[in-house]
Order: structure tokens, then C-alpha cells, then sequence
């Protein structure tokens, strides 16, 4: 019998305070002989699910709880007095009290948040039905009253929590880690026990699994402070005995209190919750007109059919038959009816869905209910892969709306299904291999550059771990024998590694449940959002419906492409009607022409491209597969096999129809499944299990599913298998396909997504190809505040010849708008300058075009809430050029101009004018000399993100283009590619916009530079030896051609390049000679236009000049010019004509 059972546990789900991975926790406990053991994170209940099964799968009883926080005083109060609480932990003795458990703790997050999640006696006495209580560690409230001294309060506080639980309900918690003060405090608590008659437990407040992680659990709390191993001054555990102690261990340190330890063990036969992961909590939907739930799903799909279809033929109506009976027999209607109902709503609010998501594109049902938007008979899309009838599991059905609208479709369900029945879901964000490098090196105050090298030292695969890392990476492992503390940091952070580091909230997912959520599931909140503490899989597990409300910029734009067609063209557009294999958008997939076309405008996609040279639909819904991390290999061998054709070859002509689309290839899913059926006769359902154990490498399945494949026998079901022997396939042949099936069963992708995205990527492409400039506007628009795409568009929109014209205030919108074939810059991209003043700026416009400047302050002041920083802002961007073009004058008046005006409103209100006064007449604007043309661009740059009227490298796009190997562009988003930059050799030319120079350890001067192409900024690290050697040219505003390598690590915002040679280009090296020009004479116009042009552009290189009419030549002492200007050739030979322009090298 267990003499002892642990009823205080943290696990990692104290996040950052728990060191106790509940796997290896509980494999402890069993190695311990328990045989029940509990669960009581700080304030949550995320680990509980995790906890609950992994306990059930070793025989061993979970009892589920949480050591919650209970405040000072009133729990919704927010002063800086009550930031302190008091610890109590409860647990579950059944269903009533795990639900009222999970009530509390989301009490505590939604209303009583402060520094933690808090409760107070109010909360505790509504639920308090089905707990047991103990009084925690020394931060409980009976503890703490008696640290202070004060015996009769501790008292009168245990009974008050024997009274509000019931009197077998409350137990006092004996701890003996070591402590002074839990000794003194153990002495008063038996005393307090034998007057009230309240009983006692015994517990260890564990943290941690054995002794010697009590260094790890250090680490992890000096990662949650910010603080250092070595500071004296921080939060740290006294001792090393917070780990799970046997019952002997226990038995010792209580020889006085055997009963604190017996009861324990009553406790824990007397909790008894079960989870239950067989019942479906889906919310119920209501059909009209009393319509039974099921009736009217079929009949919307037969209408559905019919509308898309015409007259459905046999095919359709079958395979619809057959996934209807599929939907009901697994109690599904209700699913299927409610996300049919949101997208119903979104499209009736003219709010833009997707096509389609993952493998809900495989189901004709969701086609028929417009639910997805490609035919699945047309592209062979399976229903099996999406809801398998052999497996049962939730279908998951993730729908794209326009990104600016999705919130307005998850209020429509909220509102419908109730406050209190939606969620959105957490997610934990946990330590990565060279994130846990990082912050266990900080924690040890190791230099950065070492803990930077190592980190450095770890592949940059997708989901590596450090023991792959230390496999794959002699220099990790050389670095590892070589010092000591090397193998002390991948010593803890192996440890730390994977843990969860924080939670967020997903962002996407959302959770409907049939009665309120808190029945099921325990609540969070994260920046603002009310979130499940459970996972998205555990729910599903739970039997809650789960969906992804996703927002897609790529919807916003189609949409916005749309309006502007109609409204410039009177034209209305149906993007569902599209002819799939124009050849006319398929030939810029062809050609790589793919800038702004969804998921084919990567740099690496467009490579790709440009070696497919697509010609049909089909190539992109293979190249959305093909292009991702494993399947990439197979790159060479499709491109090699569609130019090909002779080169395709099948292993047995039934593979013929299944491979023809991909020449041969497996790259979907599907195939594998279509196989497995046609070739080893096992049933779609059956072939999706087989195809999901080769993707898990699941060896036992796959060899049983080899032996049905080839030779045939029973299914799980107990029906026969033909196998492939049977179908005429040689035994030899079929072992070949199924070993070629298991190596790309890995990583063959979903063609039933990728199929939906190249569907997207279509109709992005057929806009481009058709209305350019109405997409490309829609296109910039989706991007403002993101100044690196901007700049791309903007790149693209010139190489298309569509003109951008400035902001305006007489015609500017929010977003970009199209006039007379350009695109007018949008509103939004103002800085300081939001949607609300912009309406009202288009109201006010409304009544007629603001006349003058001050026209507009008037106006705007009287009708608008706008600022000063507004205004200057639109005055820096351009926006009133049209009606005062002197920047300077305008900057210098608009403070005092709006002042006069804002008086003069005031005192019109208040009455101080009479009939008979007159206002102060406005003044004219002070003439004021305009600003040099680099303070323009600058301040134009700081309120719009880029350069818009010019740009400082503009002269210059042609030796970036030429001499570049890197720009800011491939400093993408996505923190996998970023990472694949990391230490490459680069070439890079920009402008000097900042410098800041500092002195190292070793009192050497190096610097940091930013400098910035055409697209963004880069950091340009330049250490003492080449300093030395460069710093007289590391000016502001000097463009530097700048050889090194790339420093990319996971925090990093911008690019960093560690500089190894600089030159300044433009300049003496790049065009040492002289610039001959002939000219009519000295006294032509064209000659003085020529003498401005070269003023402009002054540099080294020497200027000859020769004058026909007078016959003379002349050394243009003072014409000494940039001849690497490309601007200043170019509109040389414009003015002269070629022939009159010659460059000579010098030697």
C-alpha cells in the first residue's frame, strides 16, 4: 500500500519555476513506487490534460489541482498596494470540483489579474463545492500570519477556510526543506492543528524531479528575472531539496507527524475526476422552419450541386452520398451546418473568403456548400485525406478571410453562440536549440560573442534539437571537449531546451463550445484576448470544436483589386469564373514574373520558376508543393522529367495515371493514398492510415502494411486486401513502389492545399496580367506600414511603367486609388495621420477641394480632430505641394497658422466677437528658402517609411544592381530563411545614414554603421583592423560598397554584416578619367544647361570641353565631376546626343 502521495507539484507549467517535465516526472514516481501523485501549477491548469494521460498510460491516479493565488483584499482591485497575494492549493475530488476548479482559476485571469492571477474569498466560497484545500508553502495566508508573529489571526484564517470548504475539506501543510523559518512555522501549525482540529498533510513543494536539477531550476529562474547566476541580488531557492522525495525520505522528515503523511493518501483515494475524451461538446445549430439538423445539410448540398454543377452527374452525386454518410455517422452535420452558416454571413457582408485551406478542399460537400472553391473531381482530391471514416478524429476545416475584416466574422460567432461559449486558443512559445544557447549563456554571464558563436554552431534545420545538433556539428562537439563551460552552457540548455518559455495566444484558432467554456476547459488571458489554458490538440481530444479564423492579405488585395475595376472600368469581375490555363497569366509564371503573386514572389521561388518554366495549372500546384524544405530535392528531377518527356518512366504502367500530372513524380499526399488503393486494393480510409504511419515512420505499421501491400490479408476492420501480387503487380515491383512510397510519404505535401493556394496564386496573377495598375494599388495598400515591400512594389510598379503619383490632400484616399492610369499615394501611409482624421479630411473634401493651404487648416480645424503632427507630416510627405510647393514656407507658418485659427474658432464659440468685429486677417506665408534636396528625402523618408519623390541611390541602381550579391529583400519574415543567411559571403552597396563609433574592452575605436539600399537598412559591423583602414570614408552620406559576411541571429530585426573590406563607390576608383563633350559654343543655351548639369554631380574625374564655332578646347578645372553618375551620362547624351559625349579611362 502507498504510504505517501505528493500533493504539491509544479511541473514545467509553472512556467519558468517548474523544472519537472511531466513525463520524466511521473517515470520518477513510478520508479518511487507511487501510485498517485498530483498536479499544482502556479496560478494555471495547462499542464493538466498532458498530465492527466501521461499519468493513466503508467497505472498511476492523476489528481488534478492548481496552487492558486488569493489576494490581500478584493481580487478585482488593481492598487499598488494589494501587488502581493497568498498561495492556497486546491484540488479536485470530482467532476463538480474539477469544474469549479477550472472556474476559479479562470476567474482569477479574467477579472483578477495583477502581477498574477488572484481570487478572494468570494470566489472560493461560490465553487467551493467538490475542493480540498491546503494551506501551500510559506506564501500561504495561515504561514504568513504566523512568520509575522501573529498566532490568533493565523488562527482565525485557518478556520475561516475550514468553514468555507467543510471541516474534512481544509488541511494545514506541514514543509521541511531545511528552512529556519519552515521549522518555526511547522511547530505553530502542529499546535494550530491540535487546538482547531483542522488536519494535516505533509507535501514538498516539488520542483524539480531530483537533487541535482536544482541547478536547472536555478537557470530557469534567472531566465524569468533577467537576472544572472552570479547576482547576489535575486529570487532563488534556499537549498537543494524541492524534488520529488521518496516516501521514506518523507517518512524521515516528519517522524513526529505520521498522520500529516496517512492523510495524504486519503485524500488521494478520495479524488476521483475522469476526463472525458469521447463526447462531442459541439454547439448546436438550429435549422429553419423546424427542419431536422440533417435533412436540411442534404438539402443545401443538393442545391449546392446543382449550383455548381448544373445538372450534377452520377460521379458527384455519389461521391456526395457517400461523404454525407460519412459527415452523419461520425456526428458531424452540426460542424459542417455551423462553419457553412459564418462563411454564409461573410460572403453576404461582402467580406472575401479563400478558396480553401489544408484538406477540406478534398470534400465535394464542402464544395457543394461553398465552403471551398475547387472542384475536388476536377484535380483528384481525396475525401479520405480530409475525414477518414477509419479513423476517427475532428475534421479540421481552417478558413482565409480578407484580413481586415476577419474580425467582424468571429463576432458574428460570438454573438451567436454566446460570450461565454467562444475562445481563442494558447499556444506556448518554448526554448528553442539557439534560443536556449542564448539565455542559459546570458544566465551564466558568458561574453556574447562566445555564447553568439556557439549558438552559431547548431544547424539551421527546422525543429533541430541540440542532441541532433552536437550529431551533425563536429565544431559543436570539438567546442564541447575543448572548455569546460562550453559543456556546462549545452549541459543546462539540453536540460532547458523545449520547455515552455511563455504563452501566446493563436492566431487564428478559435474554440465554440456547446454549454459555457468553462465547463470543459479553464481560461487565460494573453495581451487583451481571452484564450483556453488548454492546447489545440488536447481540446479536439476533449471533444470541442476547434477552427481557424485566418486573415489573408493576399483576400484584402483580390478584393480591393475588384472594387477598384468596377469603379474605375464599370467592370465587375468574378474571380471564381477564371479560365484556369490562360496562357497569356501563365506566361509570367513561365518567365518569373511573379513579383506581388501570392506564395511565387520569394526570390527562391521565382529561381525555381524560372527553371519549371511553367504552362498549366497543374505546375503550380506542384511547385506550391515541391518548393518547401524536403521536398526541394526533387526539384531537379521534375524540372528534368516536364522537359523530359522520354526521360518519365513508371515502375508499372497502373502508376501511368496516378504520377502522369507530376511526370512520374510522387509529390502529393493523395498519390501515396491512390497507390495504396488502386495498386495494394487496400480502401482510401485504410491507405490513409498506412500513409500517415510512413510520414511517423511508425515501423510496426509499416512493415504489417507492406506484407497487406504486396501480398494482400486483412484490414483492421477484418476485410480482406487483394495486394498488389493479386493486382498483376510482380512481388519485386511491389516492394520497389512501396519503399519508394515510404521515402516520399514523408514529406509529400497536401495537394488539396496546394491546389486552393495555386488557385489563389491564379487569380493574383490574372489581376496582374489584365488590370495591372488597379493591383498593384491594392497591392501597396495591403503593405502599408511595411517599408521594405512597399519599396519592392513600388521597384515593381516602375519596371511596369505605372506612374505614382504623391499624396495629396485634394486626391488622396486611405489607401492607394488609381487616377487616369497612375497610382495616387494613399493616406494611411501618412505617419500620425489616422483613418478617423482621413475620413473626415475626404468629408470635408466632399464640399468642394481645399483652395489654399490655409483653406485646409481652416476647414480641418473647424470640421476634424487633426494635429500639428498630422499636418507636418503631410507637409513632409508631399501632400500640399499642388497647392504650395515650398516645403520650407509651409513648415515654417503651419504651428502658428493653426494657433491663429484654433484662437479665432475658440473665441467665435465663446462670444467675443460681435456682428460688427472683424477677425484677425490671416497674413501671407513668409517667403522662406526651400530645403536642400537631402533634408527633403530624409524627413520625406521619416513620415512615409521610403523615399517617394526620389531616392538618394537612385543614380546608382545600376552598379547595385551589377555589384550586389545581397539587399535588404531577403531579410524576410519567415525566421527559418533569415536564419539560412547566417554567415554567407556577401557584396553590399548603400548609403551611410548613421554611424556610431565606440571603444572595446581592449580601448580600440570600431563602429557600427547603418546603411541602407533601396529597399531597407542594413548594420554593417566594422571591427578595429579594418576601421583603422577606413575611417576617413566612413561619412554620412557616402554610398559604400561593402564586402563581408552576414550575422543573423533570432532576435535580430534588421540584417548585420561583418565587414572585411569598404570602398566608397562613386568616386575616383570606379571612374578615374575624363568626360569629353562637344558643344555648339560657348554661348549656346544648351551650354549653360550642360554647365548645371555637371555642377550637380561634382567628384574627381576631369572634364574636356571642345566649342565647335569657336574651334577651342578647355579643361574644365572647375568641372571636375562623379562620371559614375549614371544620371548625369545619361542626360548628357540626351541634351548632346551620343556622339558628342565621349568617356575616356584613364590608364
Amino acid at each position: 500500500m502507498q504510504e505517501f502521495t505528493h500533493l504539491h507539484v509544479h511541473t514545467v507549467y509553472s512556467l519558468l519555476d517548474g523544472y519537472s517535465p511531466i513525463p520524466r516526472l511521473l517515470d520518477e514516481a513510478a520508479a518511487l513506487g507511487m501510485q498517485s501523485i498530483a498536479i499544482t501549477d502556479h496560478g494555471n491548469m495547462h499542464g493538466v490534460v498532458e498530465f492527466y494521460k501521461e499519468a493513466k498510460k503508467r497505472n498511476m491516479k492523476p489528481i488534478l489541482g492548481c496552487e492558486i493565488y488569493t489576494a490581500y483584499g478584493d481580487y478585482r482591485e488593481k492598487d499598488p498596494k494589494d501587488r502581493g497575494q497568498y498561495h492556497l492549493v486546491l484540488l479536485a475530488e470530482n467532476e463538480t470540483g474539477y469544474q469549479n476548479l477550472m472556474r476559479i482559476v479562470s476567474e482569477g485571469y479574467i477579472h483578477g489579474f495583477y502581477y498574477r492571477p488572484r481570487v478572494d474569498r468570494t470566489i472560493l466560497s461560490k465553487y467551493s463545492e467538490g475542493l480540498i484545500a491546503t494551506s501551500a508553502c510559506l506564501g500561504g495566508e495561515v504561514q504568513t500570519a504566523l512568520l509575522s508573529g501573529n498566532y490568533e489571526q493565523a488562527k482565525s484564517v485557518a478556520c475561516r477556510y475550514r468553514d468555507l470548504f467543510g471541516p474534512e475539506n481544509f488541511y494545514l501543510e506541514l514543509q521541511d526543506h531545511g528552512l529556519r523559518e519552515q521549522k518555526l512555522v511547522n511547530r505553530l501549525l502542529l499546535q494550530l492543528a491540535d487546538e482547531t482540529g483542522i488536519p494535516l498533510i505533509a507535501s514538498n513543494d516539488v520542483h524539480y524531479v531530483k537533487e541535482e536539477d536544482a541547478t536547472v531550476h536555478d537557470a530557469l529562474l534567472c531566465i524569468q528575472t533577467g537576472k544572472k547566476l552570479a547576482d547576489a541580488d535575486r529570487m532563488r531557492f534556499d537549498g537543494t531539496q524541492f524534488y520529488l522525495k521518496s516516501p521514506e525520505q518523507m517518512r524521515a522528515l516528519f517522524p513526529d507527524a505520521p498522520e500529516a503523511l496517512e492523510n495524504t493518501v486519503k485524500i488521494a483515494e478520495r479524488c476521483q475526476v475522469d476526463l472525458d475524451f469521447s463526447t462531442l461538446h459541439l454547439p448546436g445549430f438550429t435549422a429553419p422552419d423546424g427542419m431536422d439538423n440533417e435533412k436540411y445539410l442534404r438539402k443545401l448540398v443538393r442545391d449546392g450541386l446543382d449550383a455548381r454543377y448544373g445538372k450534377p452527374e452520377a460521379e458527384a452525386v455519389s461521391r456526395a452520398e457517400f461523404e454525407l454518410q460519412t459527415i452523419v455517422s461520425m456526428g458531424y452535420v452540426d460542424y459542417f451546418l455551423i462553419v457553412w452558416d459564418f462563411i454564409r454571413y461573410a460572403k453576404s457582408r461582402d467580406i472575401i473568403v479563400g478558396p480553401g485551406r489544408g484538406s477540406a478542399a478534398g470534400s465535394i460537400v464542402s464544395y457543394a456548400l461553398g465552403i471551398t472553391n475547387i472542384d475536388p473531381l476536377t484535380y483528384d482530391l481525396l475525401f479520405e485525406r480530409f475525414l477518414n471514416p477509419e479513423r476517427v478524429s475532428m475534421p479540421d476545416i481552417d478558413i482565409d478571410f480578407c484580413y481586415e475584416r476577419r474580425e467582424e466574422v468571429i463576432r458574428y460567432v460570438v454573438d451567436k453562440y454566446g460570450e461565454d461559449h467562444v475562445a481563442q486558443i494558447v499556444t506556448f512559445g518554448t526554448m528553442a536549440a539557439r534560443g536556449a544557447i542564448r539565455d542559459v549563456g546570458r544566465v551564466m554571464d558568458l561574453p556574447y560573442q562566445k555564447v553568439d558563436r556557439i549558438a552559431k554552431m547548431i544547424p539551421t534545420a527546422l525543429h533541430i534539437t541540440l542532441e541532433q545538433a552536437l550529431e551533425q556539428s563536429e565544431e559543436l562537439r570539438e567546442a564541447a571537449s575543448a572548455d569546460e563551460e562550453t559543456a556546462e552552457l549545452l549541459r543546462i540548455a539540453r536540460q532547458v531546451e523545449g520547455l515552455p518559455r511563455h504563452t501566446s495566444t493563436h492566431a487564428a484558432g478559435v474554440v465554440i463550445s456547446k454549454d459555457p467554456i468553462t465547463n470543459y476547459v479553464p481560461l487565460c488571458v494573453n495581451s487583451g484576448a481571452t484564450a483556453t489554458q488548454f492546447t489545440m490538440n488536447e481540446l479536439e481530444e476533449l471533444g470541442l470544436l476547434k477552427m481557424d479564423f485566418l486573415g489573408l492579405r493576399t483576400l484584402t488585395v483580390l478584393q480591393d483589386t475588384v472594387r477598384l475595376i468596377e469603379r474605375e472600368h464599370g467592370k465587375t469581375i468574378d474571380l471564381d469564373t477564371l479560365e484556369l490555363n490562360d496562357p497569356a497569366v501563365l506566361k509570367h509564371f513561365h518567365d518569373a514574373d511573379t513579383i506581388g503573386i501570392f506564395q511565387f514572389e520569394s526570390r527562391g521561388m521565382r529561381s525555381f520558376l524560372r527553371e519549371l518554366k511553367a504552362s498549366r495549372f497543374e505546375d503550380l500546384i506542384a511547385a506550391n508543393s515541391l518548393f518547401r524544405p524536403g521536398p526541394m530535392q526533387e526539384i531537379p528531377h521534375y524540372v528534368e522529367s516536364k522537359h523530359n518527356p522520354a526521360k518519365v518512366t513508371y515502375m508499372h504502367e497502373k502508376l501511368r495515371p496516378i504520377l502522369e500530372t507530376t511526370y512520374g513524380i510522387i509529390v502529393y499526399q493523395e498519390q501515396v493514398m491512390q497507390i495504396v488503393q488502386e495498386i495494394g486494393g487496400f480502401s482510401l480510409g485504410d491507405a490513409d492510415l498506412l500513409r500517415r504511419a510512413m510520414g511517423k515512420k511508425n515501423r510496426a505499421v509499416m512493415a504489417e502494411g507492406r506484407e497487406r501491400f504486396v501480398h494482400g490479408g486483412k484490414d483492421p476492420q477484418g476485410r480482406t486486401t487483394v495486394g498488389a501480387v493479386a493486382n498483376g503487380v510482380p512481388e519485386t515491383v511491389a516492394h520497389q513502389i512501396y519503399d519508394q512510397m515510404a521515402v516520399f510519404a514523408d514529406y509529400a505535401f497536401n495537394k488539396s492545399h496546394s491546389a486552393a493556394y495555386a488557385l489563389v496564386a491564379m487569380q493574383t496573377a490574372w489581376l496582374k496580367h489584365y488590370y495591372p495598375v488597379e493591383f498593384m494599388a491594392a497591392l501597396l495598400s495591403s503593405v502599408i506600414g511595411q517599408s521594405t515591400q512597399i519599396a519592392l512594389y513600388l521597384s515593381e510598379t516602375k519596371k511596369m511603367n505605372i506612374d505614382l503619383l504623391p499624396p495629396d490632400v485634394n486626391r488622396s484616399e486611405k489607401k492607394f486609388t488609381v487616377e487616369n492610369g497612375a497610382i495616387r499615394f494613399g493616406l494611411l501611409a501618412v505617419k500620425s495621420l489616422g483613418a478617423g482624421v482621413i475620413d473626415e479630411m475626404v468629408k470635408e473634401r466632399e464640399k468642394g477641394e481645399f483652395a489654399s493651404f490655409r483653406s485646409f487648416l481652416e476647414r480641418m480645424t473647424e470640421h476634424s480632430s487633426i494635429q500639428k503632427k498630422a499636418v507636418e507630416n503631410l507637409i513632409w510627405a508631399g501632400a500640399f505641394d499642388t497647392l504650395h510647393a515650398n516645403r520650407a514656407e509651409l513648415i515654417g507658418i503651419f504651428e502658428q497658422e493653426m494657433d491663429a485659427i484654433a484662437s479665432v474658432s475658440k473665441n467665435n464659440l465663446a462670444g467675443q466677437y460681435s456682428f460688427f468685429d472683424e477677425a484677425p486677417q490671416a497674413e501671407a506665408i513668409p517667403p522662406r528658402k526651400e530645403f536642400d534636396r537631402r533634408t527633403r528625402l530624409q524627413r520625406e523618408k521619416e513620415v512615409l517609411g521610403l523615399y517617394l519623390s526620389d531616392h538618394p541611390l537612385k543614380d546608382h541602381e545600376a552598379l547595385i544592381e551589377a555589384r550586389s550579391t545581397f539587399s535588404t529583400l531577403e531579410f524576410t519574415d519567415d525566421e527559418q530563411q533569415r536564419l539560412q543567411l547566417d554567415r554567407k559571403p556577401v557584396g553590399y552597396i548603400g548609403l551611410v545614414t548613421a554611424k556610431s563609433d565606440l571603444m572595446t574592452k581592449k580601448n580600440e575605436a570600431m563602429t557600427f554603421l547603418t546603411v541602407e539600399d533601396l529597399y531597407g537598412e542594413a548594420e554593417i559591423i566594422v571591427f578595429p583592423k579594418l576601421f583603422r583602414q577606413v575611417r576617413n570614408i566612413l561619412a554620412e552620406d557616402t554610398i559604400l560598397e561593402i564586402r563581408g559576411r552576414l550575422q543573423i541571429t533570432e532576435q535580430d530585426e534588421r540584417a548585420k554584416i561583418i565587414a572585411e573590406s569598404i570602398r566608397e563607390t562613386g568616386r575616383a576608383e570606379d571612374a578615374a578619367g575624363t568626360l569629353y563633350l562637344r558643344l555648339a559654343s560657348e554661348s549656346d543655351e544648351k551650354t549653360g544647361r550642360v554647365m548645371d548639369m555637371l555642377r550637380a554631380y561634382p567628384g574627381p574625374a576631369d572634364v574636356g570641353l571642345y566649342f565647335e564655332k569657336e574651334q577651342k578646347k578647355v579643361k574644365g578645372k572647375n568641372f571636375r565631376i562623379n562620371a559614375a553618375a549614371p544620371a548625369l551620362l545619361t542626360g548628357l547624351q540626351h541634351l548632346l546626343g551620343e556622339e558628342n559625349v565621349v568617356w575616356t579611362e584613364r590608364n
